[in-house]
């Protein structure tokens, strides 16, 4: 009987969500008062095992869905629900499986740190947010989610806020994402006003309304309204955007480098299985939306990605930054899968990077962490995560050595990893796609097998200058110590590493070491045939030219970083744009911040001597003509109607004379009025 038969996946995905939400409030109200992380880690562990459950019930298995009215505007009513499918499942259980590990080790990398209440709270919150993004069955609510996350990052970001590398890092997470967050806003408002509805089944169930539309004389037609077809674009580059900013792809991948400001611990699984993740998680739900032309357009970007981050990564120093780099250059690789059609593909190579990119950066924490005491204990002023500050450290962390190597090799496609069967499948089936389509096209499969070889390169490069050779500061620190100046990672730090790294082998996806067409994950994903015919001999070539080229740059890697003979210009402008990311950020340095505040200051200006001077001129006018009305009113009108009173009341009193009483007046009068009619008569 299936042990899970009873148990309803309904009920256990809200506990797998809610577990987060409740240690974020507990460590909200415990504040400094509890800084074990104890309620944090007993709640992503509950999320783990409820994920699994929800998993086992769902997998493979009818869709499960259940929801109740939010409210109502106007005809239209929106719900709050949830929505379990093999995709929804797959990242339930993923999200908490890497997230557990980080929790235990953060135990150990975090011990100590004075915020630490404040990171077990943000990390709980985060971890809500993206399980509640991957379960919720309307778009809204996803978006609602989706902003969710983007906060808790810029949170954890800038975690050790008094930095100010730390504080301008998250800065530049926030801003950048707003610009996904319009596109998503964009999408919506498409999508709502062609089907009147933002539920994930209604829209994209096996009848749902976009299987429904159709294309018709230039218009988009579907059962309840229909746009000009230009819309059905936008609306496919509209979610793209949203996944440019949040998957860090370019040209908004800028933020990405700079969020390592934030504890490695953080890194591991903001920037592995999480929060970059959820670009791809978006455009696989809304696959079915896009037509060809947004396809092709997000193949070209995620190509342009994976290519300039590995160009990027070869000319960082900085152990972080190379995988930061590395990561935005793997989500180019799961953008290519989404461009091409394989959806699955991407979605394999983004559950596979999840563990062995979460490893490389608790690896590179762990040496952080030493490198750090080393720093503290010697008195001595270096950077930490600077490679050339390291060097021959397999012989003082030898199981860091191990874990950290199995991972670069997955993340190489080395054969018996699990990233040998998810990179594959999308270099393959992109060599698939390109052959159907023809001429051009053939440009990305090329480009993404360069890419693969270099990076091997520079993954090998970061082993063999942390790794192998001498340590280049034991001249300076010999003398300051007594005994080996590194030791390895402690227990609580090295048995989660040890858990990732058992996951980057090939037997947690497919029994078969070099056929990802076996994988169950890829089995379960995707229900239809490719549009593209296979190529049998794609399937042979291309991991052969990928293992080769591998090889050759790892043979060139130890001559030039090992054997100290490397033959480059560290000098040269291409390693130093490189190192400068291509200027990127100088120039949106020059364009948008240096612009805006040229505009500010331009504004400043025109406000204070064109517009004040205005308005002072136009005030020197009114007050000129209220003066002017003043005396006009004051000498002309009042003199007016003063000198009018001034003759009534004189001749009042003249005429006033008159009427005395007496007749000699009364004589005179009369013989003054008869003179002056005579005088009239004869004179006029």
């Amino acid at each position: 009987m299936d042990p899970v038969a009873h148990i309803s996946p309904i009920y256990t995905a809200l506990f797998a969500v809610a577990a987060p939400f409740i240690a974020f409030l507990y460590q909200a109200m415990a504040g400094k008062r509890d800084q074990s992380g104890t309620i944090s880690l007993i709640a992503i562990a509950c999320s783990f095992i409820s994920g699994g459950f929800t998993w086992l019930a769902i997998w493979n298995h009818p869709i499960a869905s259940a929801e109740i009215n939010w409210f109502t505007i106007g005809a239209s009513t929106f719900k709050v629900g949830i929505l379990l499918n093999n995709l929804s499942v797959l990242m339930l259980l993923l999200v908490p499986t890497v997230a557990l590990p980080v929790h235990i080790y953060s135990r150990a990398y975090m011990k100590g740190d004075p915020g630490i209440h404040r990171y077990w709270m943000y990390l709980s919150l985060f971890c809500f947010a993206m399980l509640g993004l991957v379960i919720m069955d309307s778009l809204l609510l996803m978006y609602i989610f989706w902003e969710l996350v983007g906060f808790a990052s810029y949170l954890l970001i800038g975690f050790w806020f008094t930095r100010e590398t730390a504080v301008q890092a998250n800065k530049k997470a926030f801003i950048v994402n707003r610009i996904g967050d319009l596109g998503f806003l964009i999408g919506l408002a498409i999508i709502f006003t062609q089907f009147k509805t933002l539920n994930l089944i209604d829209l994209f169930g096996e009848t749902g309304l976009i299987y429904q539309s159709a294309v018709t004389n230039g218009q988009w037609v579907s059962p309840v309204n229909s746009m000009d077809q230009i819309w059905l674009t936008i609306a496919g580059l509209a979610f793209f955007l949203a996944a440019m900013a949040k998957s860090a792809q370019f040209p908004l991948h800028v933020w990405l480098p700079d969020a390592m400001e934030g504890p490695t611990s953080v890194s591991s699984l903001i920037h592995a299985a999480t929060m970059v993740a959820a670009g791809v998680f978006l455009l696989a739900t809304v696959f079915p939306l896009f037509n060809e032309s947004a396809l092709l357009f997000i193949a070209i970007i995620g190509t342009i990605t994976a290519a300039s981050a590995a160009y990027f990564a070869l000319g960082q120093y900085d152990i972080k930054r190379i995988l930061a780099f590395s990561t935005i250059s793997q989500l180019g690789f799961m953008m290519v899968g989404i461009g091409i059609g394989t959806w699955d593909a991407a979605l394999f190579h983004l559950v596979t990077h999840a563990f062995f990119k979460c490893l490389l950066f608790l690896s590179a924490g762990a040496i952080i962490h030493e490198m750090a005491h080393l720093k503290t204990h010697s008195q001595l002023d270096f950077d930490p995560q600077d490679l050339r500050n390291m060097g021959g450290l397999k012989k003082y962390m030898p199981k860091t050595f191990i874990l950290m190597s199995v991972a670069s090799l997955a993340l190489a496609g080395f054969p018996l990893t699990s990233g040998y069967l998810s990179k594959d499948s999308i270099v393959i089936s992109s060599f698939e796609w390109a052959l159907s389509k023809g001429g051009f096209y053939l440009i990305i499969p090329v480009s993404l097998i360069i890419i693969s070889i270099l990076t091997a390169f520079y993954i090998g490069r970061l082993i063999f200058k942390a790794f192998l050779g001498n340590f280049r500061i034991m001249d300076q620190v010999k003398d300051k110590l007594h005994g080996d100046p590194l030791h390895e990672a402690s227990k609580t730090m090295l048995i989660p590493m040890a858990i990732l790294g058992l996951c980057c082998l090939f037997p947690l996806f497919s029994l078969n070491p070099i056929s990802y067409h076996d994988s169950w994950l890829m089995d379960g994903l995707l229900s239809d045939e490719y549009t593209f015919a296979p190529s049998h001999s794609a399937h042979l070539i291309i991991p052969l030219i990928l293992l080769i080229g591998s090889v050759i740059s790892w043979i060139i890697g130890w001559k030039w970083y090992v054997q100290q003979t490397y033959p480059l210009n560290t000098n040269s402008l291409a390693l130093k744009a490189a190192f400068n990311q291509g200027y990127i950020n100088e120039f949106y340095q020059w364009i948008f911040v240096d612009g805006t505040l040229k505009l500010a200051k331009f504004c400043y200006w025109f406000d204070r001597y064109v517009v004040d001077s205005l308005v002072a001129f136009i005030q020197f006018i009114v007050l000129s003509l209220s003066r002017l009305s003043v005396w006009i009113d004051k000498y002309i009108v009042d003199g007016f109607v003063n000198a009018v009173a001034s003759v009534a009341y004189w001749t009042g009193n003249q005429v006033r004379l008159v009427q005395n009483g007496k007749l000699q007046t009364a004589l005179y009068s009369v013989f003054l009025f008869v003179l002056l009619g005579l005088i009239y008569l004869i004179f006029f």
